[in-house]
């Protein structure tokens, strides 16, 4: 299908310090990307990329329908992925075990704080979603919680970008740059218009969310956090329009098993390719869908493992604490207590006594604030995004 491309502009170029090379400082024109206004266009798959876009669609809404629905935990456990390999992405890893202790509140690393504010900010994103609308204030708000955790970005955290940025290339210049996004003055029209786009209830489900995708990440509308609040946006377009109410499909593992592939068709969506980056998203969402459903069931096996297991008394707190840690994998003590309803020393036991089974690991040994983890769920982040990086590498 017909789709406008970006427009290339030369601007010219001011270096803010003389750093770099010879050739960054005496840089003084670049071509910047100017991405069209889409509020108005109209976008309608047809051969191949419409069989697979409804292939998608249906892959999705039976993961909602089949789990979504039954299996509570799964929403929390399909977030935190999404995040999580979202954040890998962009470099940042700190591995679940750090990563627990970030949720459970304990001394964490920084990569740990901000695969946490992922979460947070993709959560903020997709509540958000929810009310039927997606506006500007819930951007910002999401960039704020993203980036608010670091002393470093926090002062950039929220408000649009107001100076040049790029992707790629040199460190101090656009020089040899994959990517210039517009110039600043230009990026508060260009996302309103891409939010009108993002509002219509008119388009094609996950194309939209997937145009809508590479629209933000061409915008580049912040001076850091693109990626993952790029990413959000495809979760929230699906919230808002009501085909994942519960679920949120984990389609940053996909990004993540092939970056090059996924940088590509950005590229080429520049170039005016719609097609192509709606085939992609469209095929990688089949793929996180199913192997979520794999996940699902892996998930769900888990309580009568172990209880089978542990083999607790009825009524025990070890037996109460089983059955909650699905739904809350991560625990300190006084959570555990509020769970089992029994006095410290019996929950002491209970975690103790989960923990020699191999049911629970002590992430913090800190005595002011231990905090445990069912490795089984937290194992499952890894090999959820393992079983669709598999699926995404031999399809290509």
């Amino acid at each position: 299908m017909n789709w406008p491309p970006h427009r290339r502009e030369e601007r010219s170029w001011t270096a803010r310090q003389r750093q770099g090379s010879r050739a960054d400082r005496t840089l003084d024109r670049i071509t910047v990307s100017i991405p069209p206004m889409i509020a108005a266009l109209d976008y309608d798959p047809t051969g191949t990329v419409a069989r697979v876009h409804e292939s998608a669609l249906i892959a999705i809404a039976r993961l909602e329908a089949g789990f979504g629905e039954h299996l509570a935990p799964l929403a929390d456990f399909l977030l935190r992925s999404e995040s999580v390999a979202s954040s890998k992405i962009e470099h940042i890893d700190a591995g679940w075990r750090a990563f627990g202790k970030a949720i459970g509140g304990g001394k964490a690393s920084d990569e740990a704080k901000s695969q946490l504010a992922a979460v947070k900010a993709l959560i903020a994103m997709v509540d958000a979603a929810g009310s039927g609308s997606i506006r500007l204030d819930d951007l910002l708000e999401a960039h704020r919680l993203l980036m608010g955790v670091d002393f470093y970005t926090a002062r950039d955290a929220g408000p649009l970008r107001e100076v040049q940025n790029w992707i790629g290339g040199s460190d101090y210049t656009p020089i040899n740059a994959t990517h210039v996004p517009p110039p600043p003055e230009l990026v508060a029209d260009l996302i309103t218009d891409l939010l009108a786009f993002v509002n219509r209830d008119d388009l094609p489900i996950l194309a939209q969310a997937a145009i809508a995708h590479a629209q933000f990440e061409s915008i580049h509308p912040f001076t850091d956090g693109n990626g993952r609040i790029g990413r959000a946006l495809i979760s929230a377009v699906l919230r808002r329009r009501g085909l994942a109410n519960r679920v949120t499909v984990p389609l940053a593992s996909v990004m993540l098993a092939d970056t090059g592939r996924y940088f590509m068709h950005l590229n080429r969506f520049r170039d005016g390719d719609v097609d192509g980056f709606v085939e992609y998203l469209s095929i990688g969402a089949v793929h996180a869908s199913e192997a979520a459903q794999d996940s699902a069931m892996a998930l769900a096996d888990l309580p009568s493992r172990w209880r089978d297991i542990a083999r607790p008394r009825a009524k025990s707190a070890d037996e109460a604490l089983l059955a909650a840690l699905l739904e809350t994998p991560i625990l300190n003590a006084d959570t555990a207590q509020q769970i089992a309803g029994t006095t410290a020393a019996s929950t002491y036991r209970a975690l103790g006594k989960l923990t020699d089974a191999g049911i629970l690991e002590l992430l913090s040994e800190s005595k002011r604030n231990q905090i445990w983890a069912a490795t089984d769920v937290l194992a499952e982040l890894d090999a959820l995004s393992a079983a669709i990086g598999r699926r995404t590498i031999e399809q290509t």
